[in-house]
C-alpha cells in the first residue's frame, strides 16, 4: 500500500509540475477522443443506413403475357429454388394497375378507362438473403423460360456497393489515424515528464530502484491522461449526440440513427476504455524509447 501511495503521489507531482503541458495534453486528447467518438458514431450510423438501403434492394421479374396460371406457379417455384433467395411474391397485372391507380385521384384520372386493356405485365417481387448477391441472382432468373426482363436498378446497385465499400474503408482509416494521434500526444507528454525527472531517476537507480519501480508512476500518468481525456470527450459526445438525435427525429426521421441506450452505453464505455489503452500505449512507447532503465 505504501508503494502504491508513492506511485500515485509521484504521478500527481508530475502532473502538477507540468500543469500547462498536462492541460494541453488533456485538451488535445479530449479533442482527439471526441473526434474519434464522432467518427465511430458516424461510421456505425452510416453502416446502419447502408445496411437498410441494401436490405431494401429487390428484384422485379417481369414475365411474358403468354404464361397461364400453371406456368406462373411453375416459374415461381423455380425462382424459389435458386440459392440465396429470401422471398418471392407474385404480383398480377391487375394488382400492378391498382397500385399504380392508388398514386392518382380516381375521380380525376381513371387508368382503367384511359388505358383500356391492362398493358402491365405479371411480375414477381424477389428479395435476396444477401443484398450483394442480387446481380448474380438476377442473371440466373433472367435465364428462366418465360422471363423477359429483370429490373433491380442495374448500375445504381453496383455503384451503391462501390460507395459503401469506400465509406467503410475511409472510416476505418480515419479512426486509426485519430487513435495514432492520441497515442503520439500522450507519448510526448510522458517523454517530457521523463526528461524533467531525469536526474531524480538517475539517483533512484544508483540507490537500487528496480526498473518497474521507476516505470510505474509514468504508466499511471499515461493511463490517467488517457482516461481523463476520454471521460471528458464521452460526456461532451453524449450531450452533443443526444441533442442531435432529438432534433433529427423530428426533421429527418427517415434516417435510422442509433438511439438504443444500451448500445450507446457500450460505445461510450468502449471509448473510455480506448482512452486508457491509448494512454498505456503512449507510455510504453515513451518508456521504451526515452527511459534507459
Amino acid at each position: 500500500m505504501n508503494t502504491m501511495r508513492y506511485f500515485f503521489s509521484e504521478t500527481l507531482k508530475s502532473l502538477r509540475r507540468n500543469q500547462l503541458l498536462t492541460i494541453a495534453t488533456l485538451s488535445t486528447v479530449t479533442i482527439c477522443i471526441l473526434i474519434l467518438g464522432a467518427a465511430v458514431l458516424l461510421t456505425i450510423n452510416a453502416g446502419k443506413f447502408i445496411n437498410q438501403l441494401e436490405s431494401d434492394l429487390e428484384m422485379m421479374v417481369f414475365v411474358e403475357d403468354s404464361l397461364d396460371k400453371n406456368d406462373l406457379a411453375d416459374l415461381g417455384r423455380k425462382i424459389k429454388q435458386i440459392p440465396g433467395i429470401k422471398s418471392v411474391q407474385f404480383i398480377s397485372k391487375d394488382q400492378a394497375l391498382a397500385k399504380l391507380q392508388s398514386k392518382f385521384d380516381a375521380k380525376q384520372y381513371d387508368l382503367k378507362k384511359t388505358v383500356g386493356d391492362n398493358p402491365l405485365p405479371n411480375s414477381f417481387k424477389v428479395k435476396a438473403k444477401k443484398p450483394r448477391d442480387v446481380p448474380q441472382i438476377a442473371k440466373q432468373i433472367f435465364k428462366l423460360e418465360g422471363v423477359y426482363k429483370v429490373n433491380y436498378g442495374q448500375g445504381m446497385v453496383e455503384r451503391l456497393f462501390h460507395i459503401t465499400r469506400w465509406v467503410r474503408i475511409i472510416s476505418i482509416i480515419l479512426i486509426v489515424l485519430l487513435a495514432m494521434g492520441a497515442v503520439f500526444l500522450i507519448a510526448t507528454t510522458i517523454r517530457l515528464a521523463i526528461f524533467s525527472r531525469r536526474k531524480e531517476i538517475y539517483l533512484m537507480k544508483l540507490i537500487g530502484a528496480t526498473d518497474w519501480f521507476v516505470r510505474w508512476p509514468f504508466f499511471i500518468e499515461g493511463i490517467l491522461l488517457g482516461s481523463m481525456g476520454a471521460l471528458l470527450a464521452v460526456i461532451l459526445l453524449a450531450l452533443g449526440y443526444g441533442t442531435l438525435v432529438n432534433n433529427m427525429q423530428t426533421t429527418v426521421f427517415f434516417i435510422p440513427l442509433i438511439n438504443n441506450q444500451k448500445e450507446l452505453l457500450e460505445i461510450y464505455l468502449s471509448l473510455f476504455g480506448a482512452g486508457a489503452v491509448l494512454g498505456c500505449l503512449g507510455t510504453i512507447i515513451s518508456l521504451n524509447r526515452f527511459l534507459d532503465v
